[in-house]
């Protein structure tokens, strides 16, 4: 507070240019208002000095066995667990009231129509927009098949969809109720922010797994930067950590419910801060694998490394952030490349089996039917700027250059987050979009796009970006 200097004279707050000067000739009207002016100093740094903080789970194990997301190859249904399924909830306020909540959890991925229905319910229950809601999803490729996604991988008969539109249905009530929660936990905090580091993502683009162990040193890009929020309440202890990283939880390949190596190292945490919350968010994983891979002790191996780096950055000096909160949302039509032939789907529909023949089957009876292709996708993009910690965040599997071009034009400590709002595909940089293969072609088939995205895609996301960041108050660096 700063300190206030009184005479029978002149009153001034000092600590900077006067609030006020008065001359007075009544000590009576001259003591009035010097309790008008304190009491205004008192009140106005509460209100923009000091975070609300609250923090929820929720179990989202389902309850019965249904398939699980992220591999094709599969051919059954889930048969057990190794760790439960979570999705959390970090409600936030400023000092100015204005609200934000970012919801981690342990699926593949928030499909459109379900991120639409519970963002429009926050909006009508708590009075929140699209800026200030992140949805974001760990990936994990050990969590259930959701209604409304992936809907040409799995061979699914009219009994197992039933299953996954019914736990579609409990989920999506659970992540409004688990909001809802978190903003009633609100408590003064504190929060701080930094970047720490892990290395054991890969490129997988410019990296063969099968002859990685023979290789002397691995090709980029990447971004190894584990980005860390910390939340300590007023009387000191640590309520809440929340932290990223980029990087496919793909260790996995099993028939069981896991969060993965993310899954770990949010267990890890808990394990080394009792009664603390820790919530993963990923970061912009595209085009980067945990490898290697393929065995439970690696997964908790990448869990208890990436918890040793978040611990580290705990352990040492963090930047605390001013309550002070911005946000900023749109979505943007992105273009699709032209849709392939009749003559072009039959082919694909003729050669192929398993998903590639559903998906030309599907977009065969479609183009039948007369139903036009989807020609544009709205693409959501978000910027949190948390005091002075700027969040960008991006829907979709965003590749790593996203990540590294970002931190060049605005600096190496914001945080970029990716799988948030929606996951409807691959969103490839222009490199990759050039080069085809997997993250630049075909994997727009897997999430049953008409096509891949025309080439002006990433200048359009860079743009926007750019103008989020500018709207939510983020510095350029060059």
């Amino acid at each position: 507070m700063k300190a206030i200097t009184i005479s029978p004279q002149i009153m001034t707050v000092s600590g900077g240019n006067p609030l006020k000067t008065v001359r007075h000739r009544s000590h009576k009207r001259s003591s009035y208002l010097w309790i008008v002016i304190l009491l205004s100093s008192i009140a106005l740094p509460a209100r923009s000095q000091t975070w609300k903080a609250g923090v929820a789970t929720v179990r989202i194990t389902p309850g019965e066995s249904l398939w699980l997301a992220g591999y094709a190859s599969r051919t059954h249904a889930s048969d057990g667990k190794l760790h439960d399924l979570w999705a959390k909830a970090l409600a936030l306020e400023d000092g100015t009231g204005q609200k934000a909540v970012l919801v981690t959890s342990d699926i593949l991925g928030f499909p459109k129509a379900m991120s639409d229905r519970i963002r429009s319910r926050l909006n009508s229950q708590l009075g929140l927009s699209k800026a200030q809601i992140m949805l974001n999803s760990s990936h994990t490729h050990s969590g259930p098949v959701l209604a409304y996604a992936l809907q040409d991988i799995y061979p699914l008969d009219a009994g197992e969809q039933a299953k996954i539109d019914r736990y579609a249905r409990w989920l999506e009530d659970q992540i409004v109720a688990l909001v809802g929660a978190a903003f009633r936990q609100r408590e003064p905090v504190t929060l701080s922010a930094q970047n720490g580091v892990t290395r054991f993502q890969v490129n997988r683009r410019n990296n063969q797994e099968a002859t990685l162990r023979q290789q002397t040193e691995l090709r980029g890009p990447n971004d190894y930067a584990v980005p860390v929020i910390k939340v300590v309440t007023a009387t000191g202890k640590l309520k809440a950590i929340a932290f990223g990283y980029a990087c496919h939880p793909t260790v996995l390949d099993l028939y069981q419910w896991s969060g993965d190596y993310a899954g770990f190292a949010q267990l890890e945490l808990e394990k080394e801060h009792p009664g603390v919350t820790a919530l993963f968010f990923q970061g912009a994983a595209g085009d980067q694998n945990p490898l290697p891979r393929r065995t439970v002790s690696l997964a908790r191996q990448y869990g208890r490394e990436l918890a040793a780096a978040v611990d580290r950055v705990l352990d040492e000096p963090m930047r605390t952030l001013p309550a002070q909160l911005r946000t900023a949302y749109s979505e943007i039509d992105l273009p699709l490349s032209a849709p392939p032939t009749e003559a072009e789907l039959t082919k694909i529909e003729s050669e192929n089996e398993g998903y590639l023949k559903r998906w030309a089957t599907r977009m065969r009876a479609d183009q039948k039917q007369g139903k036009p292709f989807m020609t544009h996708y709205p693409y959501p993009m978000q910027v949190w700027q948390l005091g002075n910690q700027p969040i960008f965040s991006f829907g979709g599997e965003l590749v790593i250059q996203y990540a590294i071009d970002c931190k060049k034009r605005f600096g190496p400590d914001i945080f970029v987050v990716g799988y948030a709002n929606d996951v409807m595909g691959y969103i490839p940089s222009a490199t990759i979009l050039q080069e085809g293969g997997y993250e630049g072609a075909s994997s727009q088939m897997v999430y049953g796009l008409p096509s891949r995205w025309a080439p002006s895609v990433p200048g359009l996301i860079d743009q926007e970006i750019n103008r989020l960041a500018e709207q939510a108050g983020v510095p350029r660096q060059n």
